[in-house]
């Protein structure tokens, strides 16, 4: 089932968007991830690539510097620019000869981050809170953005012509990632650099469309997501061989939904062909992810595909464990009356796990600034304030609050538990009402209630209810939409956790 023939991919009607790297050509050409206005990463080579024909000879400058090439057989060819500084020089043009010359103009030199995932990292700077505010504003020449389009396909998009690098103004912020801008605003603010954001999120995307292909199907963890897929493939490929003019109503209605899917932002290594493959490579900092919501129906899973994304695009980029930040779901749908099973506190628990997984990760909670009702809040900009911490003090040197609260440890103490927590920083400050809420305690039935709690003076966390005699565990935020108000003195929320191990709602779900 996982050795797919190409037939239908005629049939998707996208013979536009679906290339491997083009044919050999005249014309000196590069990806459209270089253009006008790009911001390349400071203090690091920088990969330059592009086609030409077979053999031919390229050249490359950019201030000083001059690197040359000779395209292979299929015309592909790349140099390594040396490390550049911000410096106080003027905007840098990089030229490209061979058969003819390519310039791309107004090039600064600064922070590059990916921003990544699904709808609440595409969410747009016009869609969130103070849009008209955020528009007067935006007047920040040396902030740059590239959108990425949505291309959902097998074979790898080696470019996308039609989309550019932009430079912060009134007119095209209001198109950019609210998160990813807000974000490279608080780092462009905080240390006077150019700032360059690509944004390739896609609304809706599933975990397994980000991944290569073949490292999801070497990983005997993913055979049965992968051998549901490819009857899937299989099936569609079945009814387009046959004809649409030979198809009964049935089979016809199955095709068209096939064919959705065969394009769709689920299908394992769609996006990652589609649009991650054309910049994959491109000189950066690091990566902001937001992305989760669905996956929350298989949240065991997601403890296995999220750090294998990760260490599939670290493997691909060739920079190293490059830093690596993502948003934990936020709270959303019907506050719950009791304590109970959820499939996103599930995704959260499995989002946290990753941190001990990887190095050089890191999260960033909003578990108080979702919206029931909606599962896009419009409160972007605390949330790229809460990415932007942890690149601050881990990539950047700045001495500020990053990491929330996290469990560390329990211990029994009659019909008690006294839990302990890391990064504390200083001390507890519940919101709204002193008392600490968003507790929850069971005995060995593994029945949950919600649970009294008391702020010890060395910040550790007492937690009891009278209906349970012999306490063996604790829970808070473990809901969809919790109750909650434990945030340390930088106003950073404590991360949803469970001290216990018991199975939950999503084991088994592929």
């Amino acid at each position: 089932m996982r050795s797919l023939k190409r037939g239908w991919l005629t049939a998707l009607a996208l013979a536009g968007v679906v290339a491997s790297a083009p044919l050999a050509q005249a014309d000196v050409k590069l990806p459209n991830i270089f253009s006008d206005h790009m911001v390349l990463q400071q203090k690091q080579k920088n990969k330059v690539w592009g086609l030409a024909d077979a053999s031919e000879a390229v050249t490359v400058t950019i201030g000083d510097q001059k690197h040359q090439a000779t395209a292979d057989a299929q015309g592909a060819w790349s140099v390594m620019l040396d490390p550049l500084e911000v410096g106080e020089q003027k905007p840098l043009t990089l030229a490209v000869k061979g058969k003819n010359e390519v310039k791309i103009d107004d090039i600064l030199v600064g922070e590059v981050w990916i921003c990544s995932g699904q709808s609440n990292m595409q969410w747009s700077v016009g869609s969130s809170n103070d849009a008209d505010l955020e528009r007067l504003a935006a007047k920040f020449p040396k902030i740059r953005m590239i959108n990425f389009p949505q291309v959902g396909v097998q074979e790898p998009k080696w470019s996308h012509d039609d989309r550019k690098w932009m430079v912060c103004t009134p007119d095209t912020v209001p198109q950019w990632s609210a998160v990813g801008y807000f974000f490279g605003r608080q780092l462009h603010e905080t240390l006077n650099v150019p700032i360059g954001l690509i944004n390739n999120a896609w609304g809706g995307s599933a975990c397994e469309a980000w991944i290569n292909r073949k490292t999801l199907a070497g990983d005997e963890r993913f055979k049965g997501m992968m051998d549901r897929y490819g009857v899937a493939e299989a099936r569609f490929e079945e009814l387009t061989k046959k004809g649409e003019a030979n198809l009964s109503e049935e089979e016809k209605k199955q095709w068209m939904q096939l064919k959705n899917q065969m394009s769709g932002n689920h299908r394992p290594a769609n996006i990652y062909n589609g649009v991650l493959k054309s910049h994959l490579g491109y000189g950066i900092k690091g990566a902001i992810w937001y992305q989760g919501e669905s996956n929350a129906g298989r949240a065991y899973q997601y403890r296995e595909l999220f750090p294998l994304m990760i260490k599939n695009w670290r493997d691909e980029w060739a920079q190293g464990d490059f830093p690596f930040y993502w948003v934990q779901l936020a709270d959303f749908q019907a506050e719950k009356p009791e304590p109970g099973d959820s499939d996103w506190a599930e995704l959260r628990e499995a989002q946290t796990m990753t941190m001990a997984k990887l190095p050089n990760t890191g999260e960033a909670v909003i578990i108080d600034i979702g919206e029931g009702k909606d599962i896009h809040p419009k409160n972007k900009v605390d949330v790229g304030r809460r990415l932007a911490r942890w690149a601050l003090a881990k990539d950047y040197g700045v001495k500020i609050a990053y990491h929330s609260p996290q469990y560390k440890s329990m211990e029994k103490q009659g019909n008690k538990i006294v839990l302990t927590f890391d990064h504390l920083d200083g001390k507890w400050r519940p919101f709204d009402v002193a008392a600490p809420r968003g507790f929850a305690i069971a005995g060995e039935d593994k029945k949950f209630v919600w649970a009294d709690a008391k702020i010890l003076e060395d910040g550790k966390v007492e937690v009891w209810s009278d209906k349970v005699a012999a306490p063996v565990a604790v829970r808070y935020g473990w809901a969809s939409n919790p109750v909650v108000n434990m945030f340390n003195a930088a106003g950073l929320p404590l991360t949803p956790f469970r001290t216990d191990d018991w199975p939950g709602m999503t084991v088994g779900k592929e």
